[in-house]
């Protein structure tokens, strides 16, 4: 009895504690299960200290029924919601323990809540006849040193035996993500090893549905709550890109400048939307820094599943008629070759300029709205690399870059950093190197850059001395490398 009490103590105490911990997902997972929004602030505050008030009440003797009776209530609530949602082929994410373990709630989530059910009427039910087992402080006080130490050492034990089980769970996790995404990148090498001529469909190894294959529906939730489905999505009569991203992946947020571009340029030819997942207020922030629209979440994987998607970002093509029109585009570059076909199918999907070329010109505004060009370079060598705040890769590349700039090797070229973003994003970096913004990377297309952080070396005369370099190791080596002659 003592046992079955200190279990649902644990459980429904941290439990409180991780959604207090996680407010945001406690009142997305009111809203997830079918509640009314005007209920999720109050009842994402209310759950948690009902939990943390059951957990306590279990503990004493004297309060342990009444803590029993709390448990089997607030259970059999669970189970209700959690099975109503499940007969209607929802699966929400329970956020049960806020951010320590959130998944999308199933049969398992029902199965375990009926076996804590279980346990809790056993308790109201024997608590009811007087009976809720000794009192825990007693029954310690009552042990031998050795008892105690038996007791302590048992405790360490299965602490230690489930942290490596969660270690290694999350180990195989993580691996499984890798795995999709080293799939993702050597799909990439794949499509990149041919480059599509201006009448010739992009390159793509035939993943997802085959070309007419209906597409498959959902019903997904907004960044602010309201319902879109397929069909809402293609009501315009235009074809619709879904782009799958996820806010913790490095490419996913390089790329998001240029999906608010997309959105805005090619607004009367298609339509766009992302499908992101996890939390909604760190959705809604890069939707705001970068401009998004149509951005929906899914609980988990399951749209991104039902069209066959691997790893993100990746996308896919859907024709006016509700028909997949594409394989799926895995990867940043596959992506922006579907979408120069769709949208601009005339035009070359990247212009790469060749060394001794003249560089294209540079007029923009640094931070402080002074128009600088890179003719003011002139007589110098420089290095032109090009940024975004947002972009993971970045930010990893931040303090190296700071630590050229404080101690560059002699006969290093000048830096010009060409930057998307805000102002503020950008100051927030630090550089003591010029930062010009160019919101619509148009001066990186020119260059025939096609991402973040990549970097061009520019000469004296203002020619191109170098290929275009992509990634933190090779834009440090070419900045190092600009100091002599290419």
């Amino acid at each position: 009895m003592l046992i079955m009490r200190l279990l649902l103590a644990v459980v429904f105490g941290l439990a409180g504690v991780a959604k207090l911990a996680d407010r945001t997902g406690s009142r997305q997972a009111v809203i997830d299960f079918g509640l009314p929004t005007s209920l999720a602030t109050p009842l994402g505050i209310l759950l948690p200290l009902a939990e943390l008030a059951v957990a306590a009440a279990l503990i004493p003797t004297a309060s342990a029924w009444w803590g029993a009776v709390g448990a089997l209530a607030l259970l059999l609530v669970f189970v209700a919601v959690i099975g109503l949602n499940l007969a209607r082929g929802h699966k929400p994410d329970c956020h049960c323990f806020g951010q320590i373990h959130s998944a999308p709630a199933g049969w398992r989530t029902l199965a375990r809540n009926g076996a804590l059910a279980t346990l809790a009427g056993f308790l109201a039910w024997r608590g009811w006849e007087g009976d809720v087992g000794p009192s825990a402080i007693g029954w310690i006080g009552a042990l031998s040193a050795i008892q105690l130490l038996g007791l302590v050492g048992g405790l360490v034990g299965l602490g230690l035996l489930a942290a490596q089980w969660w270690f290694l769970l999350h180990l195989l996790r993580q691996n499984g993500r890798l795995l999709v995404r080293l799939e993702a990148l050597e799909t990439n090498v794949a499509a990149d090893s041919a480059v599509p001529s201006q009448n010739e469909a992009p390159a793509q190894v035939a993943e997802g549905f085959p070309v007419g294959t209906q597409a498959p529906p959902f019903g997904l939730s907004g960044l602010y709550g309201k319902t879109l489905t397929l069909e809402a999505l293609l009501s315009a009569d235009k074809p619709l890109l879904l782009i799958f991203t996820e806010p913790n992946c490095s490419p996913c947020t390089a790329l998001l400048p240029e999906i608010g571009r997309w959105q805005q340029e090619y607004s009367e030819k298609l339509t766009i939307s992302l499908i992101s997942r996890g939390d909604p207020e760190e959705n809604r922030t890069k939707a705001s820094e970068h401009g998004l629209q149509h951005v929906l979440l899914q609980a988990d994987w399951e749209v991104a599943e039902a069209y066959q998607v691997k790893g993100t970002p990746s996308a896919v093509l859907i024709a006016a008629e509700g028909k997949v029109g594409s394989p799926v585009a895995s990867g940043e570059q596959a992506i922006r070759s579907l979408v120069a076909h769709v949208a601009r199918p005339q035009a070359p999907i990247l212009v790469t300029k060749k060394v001794g070329e003249v560089a294209p010109e540079v007029e923009l505004p640094d931070l402080e709205g002074n128009t600088v060009e890179l003719a003011d370079f002139k007589g110098q060598k420089t290095l032109v690399l090009f940024w975004n705040p947002g972009c993971g890769f970045c930010q990893q590349m931040l303090p190296d870059l700071k630590e050229w700039e404080k101690n560059p090797p002699e006969g290093a070229p000048n830096l010009l950093v060409i930057s998307a973003g805000t102002k503020e994003a950008n100051e927030a970096l630090g550089l003591s190197s010029p930062v010009v913004l160019d919101q619509q990377f148009s001066v990186g297309r020119a260059f025939g850059s096609g991402g973040t952080p990549s970097a061009v070396l520019v000469d004296e005369e203002g020619k191109i001395a170098s290929e275009v370099v992509v990634g933190a190791p090779a834009v440090l080596e070419l900045a190092d490398a600009g100091r002599t002659t290419l």
